[in-house]
């Protein structure tokens, strides 16, 4: 018999090797030797035993001081690991990294109806509608419970029989030396039952693919990057299992005129420079078609923002919006009349004199 070599070899780690070092060394070998990924090759299932054996060792704290000290000697004098009945008590949750889960106990996986997935689509919509709410027509093209055989596969008139491979439980153990290995049932591919007569509509499937219309409803004040759920709407269900739902994810587009921050609105207003330097009221036409008077108060300086308040985004609660931004710019004329040079140039030597600090008066 030949000399068992190095745990650590085994594993490709040094001697110091940490507990995660290790574990992560046998993912990749068990992965990479995994019988049921190398069928027929008795090398393969050899290097996986052989890994096996290293890590059941190397990932005991006692097991390793002893191997350090003493070798194979000092954790099994028979030379062969001592895993118990079950293998997978050891390492399930190895394995279940792996392979999705390993073997149930008692049976295989879940079969027969089935809950449908979620589906998950995109919708964008003008800031108009994230203010005022709106309904849209989503598209959508996706698999349907085939109506000729309500979703069985079954020509009608026939039914579903219990798979003879696995006798309904959807899966097949097969031993390999000390252990034992639980896949898929290839026969009926884990559903525990086949179909002998297709049906001819959706060849034995049970779906086929429709177009179909959902209306979504998006209420007032949504956002971008708000998710709305709409049950009932994703895929259908396998073997006339319940549906799954819709997800909508909602993206706001970009407005000309207006920018939204949360609950508020933001937008730029231009005056002259008279109406900033005496105040002036103007009308505002909002995104959702209704309309504010803005009070700009005298000495305004470009770069002022004027807030209205509760003339913002309204909350999906309904409780209350946001404000109104108005940022102020002052517009500057860059062609003057001669008169219009005149009369600023009067304007400059009034303000000039009013600004000038009164002459204290001699006694």
């Amino acid at each position: 018999m030949s000399e068992k070599r190095c745990y650590y070899e085994v594993l490709g780690v040094t001697k110091t090797a940490s507990a995660d070092e290790i574990r992560k060394a046998y993912r990749q070998s068990a992965l990479k030797n995994h019988p049921d990924r190398n069928p027929g090759d008795d090398a393969a299932e050899s290097r996986f035993k052989e890994a096996t054996c290293a890590f059941q060792v190397l990932s005991d704290d006692d097991k390793r001081a002893r191997y350090d000290r003493f070798g194979h000697a000092g954790v099994d004098g028979s030379g062969a690991p001592d895993f118990g009945p079950d293998i997978f008590s050891h390492f399930q949750d190895i394995f279940s990294e792996f392979f999705g889960g390993g073997p149930r106990r008692g049976g295989g996986r879940a079969r027969g109806p089935s809950r449908g997935s979620d589906l998950r689509v995109q919708q964008r919509l003008t800031l108009k509608e994230s203010l005022t709410g709106c309904k849209r027509e989503v598209m959508l093209r996706t698999p349907s419970a085939c109506e000729t055989c309500e979703g069985t596969g079954a020509k009608p008139g026939t039914k579903r029989r219990s798979c003879t491979a696995c006798g309904g439980a959807g899966q097949v153990s097969t031993a390999r030396g000390f252990v034992m290995f639980t896949q898929t049932c290839h026969e009926c591919g884990g559903e525990g039952s086949v179909v002998k007569t297709p049906c001819e509509t959706c060849s034995g499937i049970g779906q086929v693919e429709k177009s179909r219309k959902v209306v979504v409803s998006f209420p007032a004040g949504i956002d971008s990057g708000q998710r709305l759920r709409v049950p009932g709407q994703g895929m259908p269900g396998h073997q006339n299992g319940p549906p799954g739902d819709l997800f909508v994810d909602v993206e706001i587009a970009q407005d000309a005129s207006f920018e939204r921050d949360g609950l508020d609105l933001i937008t730029k207003l231009r005056i002259s420079v008279a109406q900033a330097a005496l105040g002036t009221k103007r009308e505002l036409t909002l995104p959702d078609d209704s309309t504010v008077t803005v009070e700009i108060p005298a000495g305004t300086q470009p770069g002022e923002v004027v807030t209205t308040r509760n003339r913002g985004v309204p909350r999906i609660d309904g409780r209350g919006r946001g404000a109104l931004h108005v940022i102020i710019q002052v517009a500057i004329p860059k062609d003057l009349s001669s008169r219009a040079k005149s009369l600023l140039r009067d304007l400059e030597s009034e303000l000039k004199e009013e600004q000038e600090e009164p002459k204290a008066q001699t006694a």
